[in-house]
């Protein structure tokens, strides 16, 4: 793998150039940990021309050392401020040093600024990210495994599932599994939302029972040991329900089926977002589908690109994107079907296999 980070620096020291900039401090931490495989926090690295140095302190001395080996650190004594580290390194000769924009917050570029006074700041936006877009094959084979652990947890729930659980009894449980099959984690804290309060589209789970709503919906997803996350919803109908419910799961359905029979490189992210919305709209439930049609997963559980109407950048080769039409009916429900979707050569593979017709999504308890 470390040829692989080598390789990631090598295509950012090129953003760098283009962005106007001699140098990089990236200060957001999934950024560092993507550009070097530390898989810790609190540090920086200062990406140069020249090669590049990583700032931390002496906590994780060891693990740096095991971790990223090939790359020069810069650890402070205690009690000395990560500012002093970054003068450091970076000198006091004047230079163009990029910062991420994107994450630094005010304080700390005016603490740079005071502390770098020969230093010319360039705002630098999103370079890093631009990088993450596009998964190397290390990366989809991690994709891959948090699909499998976050399936594994899924299968587990519903064949246990019971009318008188709670919401937050599924979602912890469901944290449970994935552990118990080897995951770090979930990628974040699941939607269970039974009945009506389906219609919410981040639900937080509560003490509502499952079993006399008639159907849930649950929003999960598995953080596999090396940090890379994936995403799903399904819902599971569990009793009697509204014909209502049934005719949305059906429009969602389509609506997800025929974007992801869209996805292939070089169409942009609004036209696939515009084939689901149009199946949506066209069913007279246009307005109930009130957000983009997906996202990137990675080290981070929102990535991009973003499938959005406004979005008219293009797909690429080695993007993973979820797909996850939705309808939301104020006091009746809601119906979000979800999956993890992986730009190939000459279209896409869909990662996740979890089922999601209609007549298996009756799950009755």
């Amino acid at each position: 793998m470390a040829d692989q980070y080598a390789a990631r620096r090598g295509r950012l020291r090129r953003l760098v150039k283009s962005a106007g900039a001699q140098s990089l401090l990236v200060t957001d931490f999934t950024n560092v940990s993507y550009l070097t495989g530390f898989s810790g926090d609190d540090s920086y690295l200062l990406v140069r021309p020249d090669g590049e140095w990583l700032l931390s302190d002496p906590r994780y001395t060891q693990q740096l050392r095991d971790e990223c080996p090939e790359v020069a650190l810069e650890i402070r004594d205690p009690g000395v401020s990560m500012m002093k580290s970054i003068e450091k390194v970076v000198g006091r000769r004047a230079i163009r040093l990029g910062i991420e924009a994107g994450s630094m917050s005010v304080a700390l570029h005016e603490t740079v600024a005071s502390a770098l006074p020969r230093a010319e700041l360039v705002a630098c936006h999103g370079l890093v990210e631009q990088l993450r877009e596009i998964k190397d094959r290390h990366e989809i084979k991690a994709l891959r495994e948090a699909v499998r652990l976050a399936e594994r947890a899924f299968e587990v729930i519903r064949s246990s599932l019971r009318g008188e659980q709670t919401e937050l009894t599924v979602a912890h449980e469901i944290e449970n599994q994935i552990r118990s099959f080897g995951g770090s984690g979930v990628s974040f804290p699941p939607i269970v939302a039974a009945g009506a309060r389906a219609a919410l589209p981040h639900a937080s789970a509560t003490s509502e029972t499952i079993g006399r709503a008639g159907f849930v919906l649950i929003d999960w997803g598995a953080t596999e040991p090396g940090g890379y996350k994936s995403d799903l919803t399904r819902v599971l109908v569990t009793g009697k329900i509204s014909p209502k419910i049934e005719r949305i799961y059906r429009v969602v359905l389509k609506a997800q089926q025929r974007a992801i029979a869209a996805i292939r490189p070089g169409v942009p992210a609004s036209d696939v977002d515009a084939v689901a919305r149009t199946t949506i709209s066209k069913a007279g439930f246009g307005k109930y589908f009130g957000h983009g049609l997906g996202h990137g997963i990675g080290l981070d559980i929102h990535e991009g690109p973003r499938l959005g109407s406004s979005n008219k950048a293009v797909l690429r080769t080695g993007m993973v994107i979820t797909v996850e039409p939705g309808i939301y009916l104020p006091g009746v429900g809601g119906v979000r079907i979800e999956d993890d979707v992986l730009l190939t050569r000459d279209g896409h593979e869909v990662l996740t296999s979890t089922a999601k017709e209609w007549d298996e999504a009756i799950t009755l308890v």
